[in-house]
C-alpha cells in the first residue's frame, strides 16, 4: 500500500495539493470571511426587480472562489470513489446550503459573520480529521458522515447568507433573485467538483498515493485551524 519513495506523478500531485492550500491562505484578507468583491457588492445593492442571469452569475462565482466551501468539499469526497457516494454527499451538502441561504436572507436572519466562518473553519478541520480516523482512534467511535456533512451544510449556507444581509438586496424580486443565485451557487459547485475529481482521479492512480493522502488531509487541517484563528480574531477585535 505504501511505496518507500514517492514516484514522479505522485509528486507532481502532491506539489499542486500544496500550491493550491497556499493560495487559498495567502488570498486575502476579503477572502477569508465569505468576501463579495465591492464592484459585486455595488451591484447588489444598486439593482431591484427580478434579475435571475446576474444573480445565477454571482452564485456561480462565489462558490468557484469561495476556497473555504471547496476545502471542505476537498475533504467530502477525498476517500470516495464511487461516483453514487459523492453524489449523495455533495446533495446533502447543497440541501443544507440551500436551506440556510435561502431562509437566512428572505426571514432577515441575522448572525454573526465572523464567528459562523469560524465554524466553516471547524467543518475543514472536522472532515480532515474525520478522514484521519482520528474519531475512531481517539474515541472508538464514528460519527454519521452524512449527518456531519448535512449539519456543516447550514453553516456554510448561513456563512453566505449574513454577508447578502449586509448588503441590503432589493425586496422587489426577492426570492426569484435569491432562487437564481442558489441555482448559480450549484452550477459552480458542480464544476469546481468535476475538477477536483479529475485531479483526484490522476492522483489516486500513482503508487505512494496513502502517504501522500496522510500529509494532505494533515494540511487541510492546517488550512481549517488558520481559517477558525483568523476569524475568532476578527471577532473580538472588531
Amino acid at each position: 500500500m505504501f511505496s518507500p519513495t514517492p514516484d514522479s506523478g505522485s509528486t507532481r500531485s502532491l506539489w499542486a495539493i500544496l500550491a493550491a492550500l497556499a493560495v487559498c491562505l495567502l488570498a486575502g484578507s476579503d477572502a477569508l470571511a465569505h468576501g463579495v468583491t465591492e464592484g459585486d457588492k455595488g451591484y447588489i445593492q444598486e439593482i431591484t426587480g427580478i434579475n435571475l442571469i446576474p444573480f445565477l452569475y454571482l452564485g456561480a462565482k462565489h462558490m468557484v472562489t469561495g476556497y473555504d466551501h471547496l476545502l471542505f468539499l476537498f475533504g467530502v469526497v477525498f476517500f470516495l470513489y464511487r461516483l453514487k457516494h459523492v453524489g449523495i454527499y455533495v446533495s446533502l451538502f447543497a440541501i443544507g446550503h440551500s436551506t440556510t441561504m435561502l431562509a437566512g436572507v428572505f426571514f432577515d436572519i441575522g448572525l454573526n459573520a465572523y464567528l459562523i466562518d469560524a465554524i466553516i473553519g471547524l467543518s475543514v478541520v472536522y472532515k480532515a480529521l474525520d478522514n484521519l480516523g482520528a474519531f475512531q482512534r481517539w474515541f472508538g467511535v464514528q460519527p454519521s458522515t452524512k449527518a456531519a456533512t448535512l449539519i456543516f451544510g447550514l453553516f456554510h449556507g448561513f456563512g453566505l447568507s449574513t454577508k447578502l444581509i449586509d448588503y441590503d438586496i432589493a425586496p422587489d424580486g426577492l426570492l426569484p433573485n435569491l432562487l437564481a443565485f442558489n441555482v448559480g451557487v450549484e452550477i459552480g459547485q458542480l464544476l469546481a467538483l468535476a475538477a477536483i475529481l479529475i485531479a483526484m482521479g490522476f492522483w489516486r492512480r500513482t503508487a505512494s498515493f496513502a502517504r501522500h493522502a496522510f500529509l494532505a488531509n494533515t494540511l487541510l487541517m492546517c488550512a481549517g485551524f488558520i481559517l477558525m484563528g483568523y476569524q475568532l480574531t476578527g471577532y473580538f477585535v472588531a
